[in-house]
């Protein structure tokens, strides 16, 4: 099955009996800046990683080609000056190892290292009423108790991988892009088969296929895709972008996406054919996934959709020589109903003659047999697979860990019908339990590294408020927790991409419930709701054993995160207008 790349580090005394204020789950960079909060609050707090360094995303996905689709310049922490300016991005779109680099270097500038734990892997939480306070179980033996327990585990953390039939019976070995050895693959000379089209592979298989003597693809849905454009950062973009780098900051937090860039607010209807194909042409020409903002209504009405889709349709079929590979390779499904791929030659690639496009939509991949796989009666030979399946979205790294709430209620249970939160921070029948950007929260439909400091300085805030009034507990009310997973619902059935198949709503795993887990309403709009929450002395949750209980609620979140009055926000009501490109 390929390297190990879970394999523990040394073995330490396991710890027992310790009590910290909290216990944060995961060292990506939600955890380490939760940390870095968690220390300037004065609380004591421990990291429980399960890899072998921080990073979380950046650490184990280290497949050929893996990159941010983020400009780099947006795609880092906004919440010290100091770092902006020294910190130096190469290129418009960060690789893989300078996105690590960069988090070791945040973990080294604030000193993070020594209060987290790695290659430990945290395998249950409990609730104790009595006390009001969390177990923490490792699999290292080590049980902790906390009075918060936050969950930092990351959206797209636990690899999917399906259970084909004779899988076993493969002599060559099997690697999975969402957890890449770390002492890279050479496919030189080899005959690779790569399952899925999915944005690892996207990005991957340019790559791989410079390497291969034979590369095939088997492809069960084709997936909409623009050019990168990627280019390196000269140094003196770098010191103009960095001469306005709060401006940049400030203009990003008033988009959908928590990132800025250039849309077009018009509709695609009300423009003219002519028209249109200029401005999706300039689109394309700038490239990654700006190109959803040249009108404002791709993503809510279907004969918008069309002519952006029968644009891209163009652009493979023009890329692509071979007329029925062009075809398989043309999706059928809404533009961008699936997270939008960003690559730089992918399409180009099925020209070379090495490399081989396989259908396994009508007919899927029946088993595996020693020497490959079989689809449809034929069987592949390969020396090596790479299973490109994705992960298990926003919940798969809860259902890692045994959670256990009041009344012996797990999270599992609760959720068994799908996720149920208030505001993607906490859940009913979960005290003292927090998430870091999840489930009906903006989280992947947003930069993460924004959605993760929204969160992390909420919590923060949270968290001292408590400690100053003296409260032991805090959780949302059911009707509120209700209401809100209600509202999350309703406003994806505005989008278009609540009708098709992808792991926004869970169908990527057979027999996971439908349900669109990301909050689709826009980035300021849910930094407004949660500034409201908070204003309003922390509306819908329930605060316990407080000795203070009219003291005025912390009010830094609020500003920290307010937008700017002469910067245009995306509102609650444009949404509704349907006019607001959601990348």
């Amino acid at each position: 099955m390929g390297a190990d790349s879970t394999a523990q580090g040394p073995m330490r005394p396991a710890e027992t009996g310790t009590v910290y204020d909290a216990i944060v789950v995961g060292a990506g960079f939600a955890g380490m800046y939760m940390l870095h909060r968690l220390r300037g609050l004065g609380f004591s707090a421990k990291v429980f990683e399960a890899g072998g360094g921080v990073g979380g995303t950046w650490y184990w996905n280290r497949y050929p080609g893996a990159r941010c689709d983020v400009e780099s310049l947006q795609y880092s922490f906004s919440f010290s000056e100091e770092l902006d300016q020294e910190w130096n991005w190469s290129e418009k779109y960060s690789p893989q190892p300078e996105i690590l680099a960069y988090a070791n270097h945040v973990a080294d500038r604030f000193d993070l290292r020594r209060g987290i734990v790695f290659d430990t892997r945290v395998t249950a939480a409990t609730f104790d009423e009595s006390s009001k306070t969390w177990l923490i179980e490792t699999d290292r033996g080590d049980k902790v108790t906390a009075r918060f327990c936050i969950m930092a585990v990351g959206c797209l953390s636990a690899p999917n991988r399906p259970a084909f039939k004779g899988i076993e019976d493969f002599r060559g070995p099997i690697y999975h892009t969402g957890e890449w050895p770390h002492e890279g693959v050479d496919f030189t000379g080899l005959r690779v088969g790569v399952i899925g089209t999915g944005s690892s592979a996207i990005q991957s298989i340019p790559i791989i296929a410079q390497q291969a003597r034979q590369l095939t693809v088997f492809q069960r849905t084709a997936t909409w895709s623009v050019p990168a454009w990627n280019e390196k950062l000269t140094p003196e973009f770098l010191k103009a972008a960095k001469a306005d780098y709060p401006a940049l900051r400030a203009k990003a937090r008033a988009r959908p996406t928590g990132f800025y860039f250039l849309f077009n607010s018009k509709p695609a209807l009300e423009a003219r054919e002519e028209e249109r194909e200029r401005q999706y042409e300039e689109a394309w020409q700038r490239g990654g996934l700006p190109f959803l903002g040249a009108y404002g209504d791709l993503l809510f009405e279907k004969a918008a959709n069309d002519t952006i889709a029968d644009f891209a349709r163009k652009k493979i079929r023009n890329i692509v020589k071979d007329p029925a590979t062009a075809e398989l390779l043309c999706p059928e499904n809404v533009f961008g109903c699936k997270r939008l791929c960003v690559d730089t030659d992918y399409f180009a690639t099925y020209n070379l003659p090495h490399v081989k496009l396989v259908d396994v939509s009508k007919t899927p991949i029946e088993r595996f047999t020693a020497k490959g796989l079989e689809v449809n009666g034929v069987e592949y030979e390969f020396d090596a697979v790479v299973s490109a399946t994705g992960f298990a979205a926003m919940t798969g790294a809860f259902e890692k860990i045994h959670i256990t709430g009041r009344g012996g209620r797990t999270l599992a249970e609760k959720w068994q019908a799908g996720p149920r939160t208030y505001l993607g921070l906490a859940s009913e029948g979960f005290p003292n339990l927090f998430m870091i950007t999840g489930p009906g929260s903006p989280s992947v439909l947003a930069s993460m590294i924004q959605a993760i400091e929204q969160h992390v300085d909420w919590l923060a805030d949270c968290l001292g408020h408590m400690r100053d009034v003296g409260a032991a507990s805090i959780e949302p009310t059911r009707a509120d927790e209700d209401a809100w997973v209600e509202h999350v619902n309703d406003v994806s059935t505005v989008s278009l991409r609540s009708t098709c198949s992808s792991w926004y709503v869970g169908t990527n795993i057979p027999g996971r419930p439908r349900v669109f887990m990301p909050y689709i309403g826009g980035f300021p709009v849910y930094v407004q709701k949660c500034n409201e929450v908070m204003s309003n002395g922390f509306s819908g949750f329930v605060l316990e054993g407080g000795h203070k209980a009219n003291a005025e609620p912390q009010v830094r979140f609020t500003e920290r995160w307010r937008v700017p009055l002469d910067i245009e926000v995306i509102s609650p009501a444009a949404v509704a207008a349907k006019r607001v490109p959601v990348v």
